[in-house]
């Protein structure tokens, strides 16, 4: 990969640290498949796992969905949460089980995903911009 091509993944980085999102603390490796889901894969999306008690997620949801990507709400925990946009949230045990495996590590959670593949994963409390724009 060109220097180029990384360029616009590292700003990401660097904008969502910034932001309130580590990486660096996610527990999710990058690279691996995502664990079985009930939708189906699109070339690029982003995956968002979240749980009841993660206080107002507005900022989030509202960067997500400006994002031009397909976002997925993956409602982990057991207590029912609703996600804006028209989203049907996946709940449930296989939701619960889904966060899991990918070892998330706190609420909320963010994955850019390509081509089934974790690409980034973000954790924690969430407050501007995703900065997606910078990777086309």
């Amino acid at each position: 990969m060109t220097r180029a091509a990384r360029a616009p993944i590292v700003s990401l980085l660097l904008a969502l640290t910034l932001l309130g999102l580590s990486p660096a603390s996610a527990l999710v490796r990058l690279g691996e498949p995502l664990p079985a889901h009930p939708w189906t894969a699109a070339e690029r999306e982003l995956v968002v796992v979240y749980s009841h008690d993660c206080g107002d997620l507005g900022d989030l949801w509202n960067a997500v969905l400006r994002s031009g990507l397909p976002v997925r709400a993956v409602n982990a925990e057991a207590v029912p949460t609703p996600a804006p946009g028209g989203l049907k949230p996946w709940r449930g045990p296989d939701a619960t089980a889904f966060a899991r495996a990918l070892r998330v590590g706190t609420y909320p959670t963010v994955l850019l995903v390509q081509q089934g593949r974790v690409l980034n994963a973000w954790e924690g409390d969430f407050t501007g911009e995703l900065g997606l724009d910078r990777l086309n």
